[in-house]
Order: structure tokens, then C-alpha cells, then sequence
């Protein structure tokens, strides 16, 4: 049999409220080339007796005793028999272009290590939030990653050459929260990036998510500045404060926004200028400041109800735009 084109890696721990639906936009995808590895990552589930079921021969379910997103993701690499390999989380989806075009974009970037795509945020019913993650960079990002962070977004979208892995090592188990950031930048030390320019990757958030562990994001993200440096060019190494300033902000400052506190926001925005005060001419800080002042004008409520309208109205300009 010849080998697939692309691997595709879904981890699963006790996923199956969302997998078929996850494991349904992979075989919808207008390219078809590729295999699917499940990886059942110590679940207690029905994913055994459901996975038994698939008619698919392109579908494999793997088994393991639970070693976390990173471990699965790791089992899944070492399995992978294709050029490329996908990763997606058990409870996100592909719209069905999504394959084709980024290995498209491969064929166009042949030195590309990674490929990723946009990102369109939806609720626990697949709903749009109408919040869009749409990062231009490409090329050579690693300063770029590490001062901006959330890039990338989310596991799910990033499509990555197999003998990347070969060159930088698998996913760090040790930074449950931070092992996708911490691998892009790996990556990136070494490889270009590519982005295909349209929300292809619908990413879910809920109650439930790793996303929402705050402080242990928090933790892990710091450990990753440091470990970036640790091997960074002297050069670059005056971008430390400015990656200390972003985390702050991006992080503490933001999470205060979210809860509707403008004074501890302030707080984190000022502690982040600290940090590296031309971060006051940036965007993140500029809407930081914009929603610090929404709050204390409008409330909470009255901010949140702005903030839907506006993503609202963003979405559909971008759409547009597509």
C-alpha cells in the first residue's frame, strides 16, 4: 500500500461528544489522500465499540494508557506514515477545503516547515462566537511568535512536515498548557511558515476547555519564554522584555476584561508598559486601553454587548473580504 500524503492526528480522552462530528469534517475533506489516527488516550468512553464500527479504512484507532495531549499527540507522530501531518483536537472541525489548500500551499512553499490556516471561534453547539483569529505572518516568525504568542491560536490548524519533527523533537509533556507555542517556536527557529488566508479551522471554546486554566497557561507560557531564550542568538535576545510584556498583557491584563474588571486590567496594562513601554503603540494595547474605558463608562454588560457587535461586524466584513 502506498503511504498517505498526509497523517491526520486527533487526540481523544473521553471526547466522544464532539468526535464523530470532529472525525466527519476529516472525511469530508475535498483531498483524500491522507489516514486518520485516533489516538484513545485512556478513555472510559464508548470510543473502543464506536471506532469498531468505522467502515473507513483510512481510520485507526490507537490505544494507550492516558499520557495527556502532548503524549497522544506524540504517539501520533511516531505512528504517522505521511509526508505531512495534521493535528485536531477531538472537539474541533475542518471546514472541508482545509487539507487541499494547505497542501497546496506546501507545494508552493517547498521549504515551509508549517502551514496553518485561519481560525473561526465557535460555542459548544458549533456556533460562531463571531470572533476570528487572522494572523498575516509568514516567513521567517520566530521573534514574531514569541512577542504575539497566540498566532497560530489553536492546535487544530497547523498542518506540519513530517521531518520537522525529525530536527526539533516531539511535543513537550511538561507544558500542558503551552506545548503548541513552545513547538511553532521550535519550529520556526529552524523553517518558514506559511498561512492559508481563510477561516478553514473552527476551533471551540467551552467550559470545559484547557484554554480556560488560566494560571496554569500562565505558568507554562513563562517556562516557554525562558526555554526560548535559553537557545536564542544573542541578537535576539533584546526581544525578552517585549515577550514579558505581551504575556502580561495577552494573559492577566485580558482575563481582567473578561471578567469585567477594569481596575486589575489597568493594573496588568501598566505592568506590561513596564515591561516594554513601546508596547503602547501596539494594537493589543490600543484595544486594551479601548475596552479599560468601555468598562468603566458602560459596565460589564454594556462592554460585552459592544464587543459581540463588533466581532459581529468584523466577521462579516472579513467574510466579504473572502
Amino acid at each position: 500500500m502506498p503511504k498517505p500524503k498526509v497523517s491526520v492526528v486527533i487526540p481523544a480522552y473521553n471526547a466522544m461528544a464532539y468526535l464523530p462530528e470532529t472525525l466527519d469534517s476529516v472525511l469530508k475533506q475535498t483531498f483524500a489522500d491522507f489516514e486518520v489516527l485516533i489516538i484513545n488516550d485512556g478513555s472510559t468512553d464508548r470510543i473502543v465499540s464506536w471506532a469498531s464500527e468505522i467502515i473507513d479504512s483510512r481510520v485507526k484507532l490507537i490505544s494507550q494508557e492516558n499520557q495527556g495531549l502532548s503524549g497522544a499527540r506524540n504517539t501520533g507522530i511516531d505512528h504517522a506514515q505521511g509526508k505531512y501531518i495534521a493535528f485536531l483536537d477531538a472537539d474541533d472541525v475542518w471546514e472541508p477545503t482545509k487539507l487541499e489548500k494547505q497542501v497546496c500551499c506546501f507545494q508552493e512553499n517547498p521549504d515551509a516547515g508549517v502551514v496553518y490556516t485561519w481560525s473561526l471561534l465557535v460555542d459548544e453547539h458549533g456556533k460562531p462566537t463571531g470572533r476570528i483569529f487572522a494572523s498575516q505572518l509568514e516567513g521567517q516568525v520566530w521573534g514574531q511568535l514569541l512577542v504575539e504568542m497566540d498566532v497560530i491560536s489553536n492546535g487544530s490548524s497547523a498542518v506540519v512536515r513530517r521531518d520537522c519533527f525529525e530536527a526539533v523533537g516531539v511535543f513537550d509533556r511538561n507544558l500542558a498548557a503551552a506545548a503548541d507555542l513552545d513547538m511553532w517556536l521550535r519550529i520556526a527557529a529552524k523553517y518558514p511558515f506559511a498561512v492559508v488566508k481563510e477561516p478553514l479551522t473552527l476551533y471551540r471554546q467551552h467550559s470545559s476547555s484547557m484554554s480556560k486554566n488560566r494560571q496554569r497557561m500562565f505558568q507554562d507560557l513563562q517556562k516557554v519564554i525562558e526555554k526560548a531564550f535559553q537557545s536564542a542568538s544573542l541578537e535576539m535576545l533584546y526581544l525578552r522584555n517585549q515577550a514579558y510584556a505581551s504575556l502580561i498583557m495577552m494573559s492577566q491584563a485580558w482575563w481582567s476584561v473578561d471578567e469585567g474588571d477594569s481596575k486589575t486590567a489597568k493594573f496588568w496594562q501598566q505592568q506590561a508598559y513596564l515591561h516594554y513601554s513601546k508596547i503602547q503603540y501596539s494594537d493589543r494595547y490600543i484595544r486594551l486601553s479601548i475596552a479599560i474605558i468601555l468598562i468603566q463608562l458602560f459596565g460589564p454588560k454594556g462592554y460585552e454587548g459592544f464587543r459581540k457587535w463588533t466581532r459581529a461586524m468584523y466577521r462579516m466584513i472579513l467574510n466579504q473580504a473572502i
